[in-house]
């Protein structure tokens, strides 16, 4: 697939940005560059490939979910202007 100049200045005019023409050239040549890397990878046979959900071997690191600082939660609201079931009140603002 390749694309052409009026293609180019199509996608410009729904993007709603203004190509010169050294521009839409340059945009033209990008683009059609990355569409035949984009035919390369999909002519590459891949039978038998199991897919992949990342490049590398991945395996997470699970820790003990174990709270290591200290719960702060009351000393700040004890100075709290207003403070109800746990939560800040904080004035209105928008109506």
């Amino acid at each position: 697939m390749s694309l052409t100049p009026a293609d180019v200045q199509r996608l410009a005019r729904l993007a709603r940005i203004q190509l010169d023409d050294d521009e839409s050239a340059r945009t033209l040549e990008q683009l059609n560059a990355v569409f035949g890397l984009i035919e390369r990878l999909q002519a590459v046979d891949t039978t038998g490939v199991e897919p992949m959900t990342h490049a590398g071997d991945l395996v997470l690191r699970l820790r003990e979910d174990i709270a290591s600082e200290r719960n702060w939660r009351a000393d700040c609201q004890a100075v709290a202007p207003a403070v109800e079931r746990g939560l800040y009140l904080v004035p209105k603002v928008i109506e």
